[in-house]
């Protein structure tokens, strides 16, 4: 039977696709084993916390392995699946739990470890000495557990030398994780496959400790049963739904923004009467023909505008330093709902596009994240963001900053009011604004200059062309 540690064969590892990001989720595999691939060719999709991102392969050659099923979340850096680059048959489609059984029982040969294969990716390279090699002068100990031996095969080391019985397995982001949470690894039950710890195994270990520091020694043991009883919901009635990917990212986003800045939000109820006129003379205009032209256009305009008028609005808050970070330029976030959760993409220097360009942008971005294409880099480097509640029907709310951003608009329905026009009450368009911003950079004095210029350019928009 052909091994795995043939010199011709290259390992592609989990890439970090997300700047920082330690693990992704397998969507989908558009190739099998036993499928020719080229350098360049998209080989699978992975979620990320921040977005769905295709992964193209950087060989020529055969589809030996798939390493993970879809929908298994690996980590960075973790082989996800093996070309032979001499082509030639490849072993037939098997499960991966079957590919991990076989991997036990064919030892590699010597050198034979998996190679970097991206820049910045790979096998990290440590001063620390390994354990003696089959060959060695040492008598060869063979693994005294399976797990033992799966875990030598998969850092591409042949045979597994002797390993201390005790020692926990776990793989580095797991270790890291529980050094952080100040968790023994020895004292953690391992599910994982042959006895591997996961995430799981370790917060699992955290949640019984906190009893532990009751006054009465004898509360913990009296409220052990009650965490048993979440496992017996009722099945038919209730639905449980793995909070991870994007939907994960952006509560946990969301959660440090708002307890970390101080959040303040002020609203205005503006007629947008005459504003919603210029929506409809923009479509007929021969400059627009193509593009998508609708009040979120001219709100996104008016915003800029506001903020050219008040510079001091777009900063970020340094934290280290201690110090205001002013932007000279605007990177506007639109917040978009995708199959996959909230998102929320930004148009790198809106304040430097006109309007027809402006509107380009906004349709390939509403576009691109209904698609679920977005990518992380149009995800990064936001100042602002604008979040249209109104298309749901909802007047207003009070939305919470992207975190490192300094202020976000919430735009509400808008709808045929009665209101007060030239004396007269009448029908009117009417809408109502809200602007959340961060205490820390933006004072009440600014926040309001700001709002009510975004209010009076939708109630007069030739200030467009006045206070541009």
């Amino acid at each position: 039977m052909t091994t795995m540690t043939e010199a011709s064969v290259r390992e592609f590892k989990m890439p970090d696709v997300g700047e920082g990001l330690t693990e992704a989720e397998i969507l989908k595999w558009y190739v099998q084993p036993g499928d020719t691939v080229t350098d360049g060719q998209v080989v699978c999709e992975v979620e990320t916390a921040k977005a769905a991102v295709e992964l193209p392969i950087p060989y020529d050659g055969v589809v030996r392995e798939l390493h993970f099923p879809e929908g298994t979340t690996v980590d960075v850096g973790t082989a996800i699946i093996a070309v032979d680059l001499a082509g030639g048959a490849a072993p037939a489609a098997e499960a991966p739990a079957a590919q991990q059984e076989a991997a036990q029982e064919e030892p590699k040969p010597e050198g034979s470890g998996r190679q970097p294969v991206l820049v910045g990716y790979g096998v990290a390279q440590t001063s620390t000495k390994r354990r003696p090699r089959k060959g060695a002068d040492v008598p060869h100990q063979e693994p005294s557990t399976p797990a033992q031996a799966l875990q030598s095969e998969l850092n591409g080391h042949g045979p597994a030398p002797a390993v201390p019985s005790d020692r926990p397995l776990a793989k580095p982001p797991v270790r890291k994780l529980a050094k952080d949470l100040g968790v023994d690894l020895a004292t953690v039950t391992p599910t994982g496959p042959d006895g591997i710890i996961t995430r799981e195994d370790v917060h699992a270990a955290v949640a019984p400790s906190a009893p532990a520091a009751e006054p009465v020694p004898q509360a913990a043991p009296a409220a052990a049963p009650a965490p048993m009883a979440a496992a017996t919901y009722d099945t038919a009635r209730e639905t449980r739904i793995p909070v991870k990917g994007v939907r994960k990212a952006t509560a946990a986003a969301m959660v440090g923004s708002a307890f970390t800045a101080p959040h303040v939000t002020e609203f205005v109820t503006v007629d947008v009467t005459r504003t919603m006129k210029l929506v409809e003379e923009l479509k007929a205009d021969k400059e627009f023909a193509g593009l998508r032209v609708n009040p979120l256009l001219l709100i996104s305009k008016a915003l800029l505008v506001a903020i050219k008028r008040n510079p001091e609005v777009n900063a970020s808050w340094d934290e280290a330093n201690q110090e205001i970070v002013q932007k000279h330029y605007v990177n506007l976030g639109i917040a978009a709902a995708t199959p996959r959760g909230l998102i929320v993409p930004n148009i790198k220097d809106a304040h430097a596009r006109t309007l027809p360009q402006l509107a380009q942008a906004l349709g390939e971005l509403v576009s691109t994240a209904r698609d679920g294409k977005t990518t992380p880099a149009a995800m990064q480097g936001g100042t602002v963001t604008i979040t249209n509640v109104g298309v749901f029907g909802v007047d207003t709310g009070t939305p919470i900053l992207n975190p490192g951003e300094s202020a976000i608009l919430a735009v509400g329905a808008i709808k045929l009011q009665p209101w007060v026009h030239k004396g007269k009450v009448k029908p009117r368009q009417v809408t109502t604004l809200a602007l959340s911003f961060d205490h820390r950079l933006v004072d009440g004095e600014l926040g309001s200059k700001v709002l009510a210029d975004v209010a009076a350019i939708l109630e007069q928009p030739k200030r467009l062309i006045t206070w541009a």
